[in-house]
This record gives structure tokens, C-alpha cells and sequence, in this order.
């Protein structure tokens, strides 16, 4: 009981003497107390908003200078590793794996088809919307400045690209070649995987 007594005391003394100094200082300076806390909660509260915002990073659209890349007007559609794109179905030996031996992947670096003479194995486009796309396979009806969009899923292709004519940005040209490690080692890079979140995390929800 004795112990709540002088805790208290010590409590209420604590305050009293914390009031005395922010009179005093009041009287000193004329700055209004009230006004000075209100703005450093305020101040605080901006803040910890400022450091929320900045873990958030910015779409891929937007984090980077795209202007300085070359671009081409394609129509994109989208394609599946089924039978309804491939006329493969999950028996077949070759299903999922694209002309250039890779396999289908919908990642940050996306597998896409394309006309091998307009953009070759190996060539790395930026698509908004869709994120980047690594040309890894080709297609009958792919010709000309046409590219097919990988999905794992029919509603996901309907759902999230359907078909768009779009300005496509070639970050780099492919050399006719292109490894699963390649792939992966793009996938992987550090400095994209806050990136990476963006495309593979509202993939697969």
C-alpha cells in the first residue's frame, strides 16, 4: 500500500514539475504550448505516413525511365501452357516447355511468344501491364509485330490481358539462345525483387 502512495506522489510530483517547465517556457518564448504539441504530433504523424509510403514501392511502370529504350507497337494477346493455346495437355512430354526449351514461367521476367524474325530468342521486352517478357517461344499465328502473353490460367488471360494493341519497350535483344538459368538468374536479381512481389504475389493469390 505504501509502495502505490509514493508512486503516486512520485507521479504527481513528475507532472507538476513538467508543467512548471513548459509555463515557464511559454512565458519565456510566447509560443503557445498547446500549438507546439498538436504540431509535433502532427509532425510525427506525417512522418510515420512518409515511411509507409516509402516501404510501398512504386509500380514498375513507374520506377524506371522506359523513354530511353526503343519501342514498337505490337498486339499482345495472351496464351496458356494447355490445350486450348498448345494443343497440348498435361501428359504430353513438350507440355510447358517453350520452342527455346525453357519452361512457361509468369514471373517478374515473364516467358512470351513472338515472331522470331521480329524479335529473336533471348530478347527482353518491358510490357505495361504485364511486367517484363523474356521472348522464349514462338507460334503459328504469331506473326509479324504480334506477342503472346504467358498466363497460367484460361481466366487469368481473359481476365487480366484479353488482347491490346500497346507499346512495348526492347530493353534488350536476344541472340537466338536462351537458358533456364538465364531465366531464373533475371528472376532472382536483388535489386528487383521488391519488383518481383508485384507480379508474382497478385499471380498467385
Amino acid at each position: 500500500m505504501n509502495n502505490i502512495k509514493n508512486w503516486t506522489k512520485r507521479f504527481a510530483m513528475t507532472v507538476l514539475f513538467l508543467l512548471a517547465i513548459l509555463v515557464t517556457l511559454q512565458s519565456i518564448t510566447g509560443i503557445d504550448i498547446k500549438v507546439l504539441i498538436t504540431n509535433m504530433v502532427q509532425l510525427e504523424a506525417h512522418a510515420a505516413s512518409g515511411e509507409v509510403n516509402a516501404k510501398k514501392p512504386l509500380p514498375l511502370e513507374d520506377a524506371f525511365d522506359w523513354s530511353k529504350y526503343p519501342k514498337k507497337t505490337v498486339v499482345a494477346t495472351g496464351y496458356t501452357a494447355g490445350y486450348e493455346s498448345t494443343g497440348k495437355n498435361e501428359s504430353h512430354p513438350e507440355y510447358g516447355i517453350t520452342y527455346s526449351g525453357v519452361k512457361v514461367k509468369r514471373d517478374l521476367y515473364s516467358t512470351v511468344a513472338a515472331d522470331l524474325s521480329v524479335f529473336p530468342i533471348g530478347t527482353i521486352l518491358f510490357i505495361p501491364g504485364y511486367g517484363y517478357g523474356v521472348v522464349a517461344d514462338k507460334g503459328g499465328a504469331i506473326k509479324g509485330d504480334k506477342v503472346d502473353l504467358y498466363y497460367e490460367t484460361v481466366e487469368d488471360v481473359y481476365n487480366k490481358w484479353g488482347k491490346k494493341e500497346i507499346e512495348v519497350y526492347v530493353i534488350e535483344q536476344g541472340n537466338g539462345k536462351l537458358t533456364e538459368s538465364e531465366l531464373q538468374a533475371l528472376n532472382e536479381d536483388k535489386s528487383m525483387q521488391v519488383f518481383r512481389q508485384q507480379y508474382i504475389g497478385s499471380e498467385r493469390k
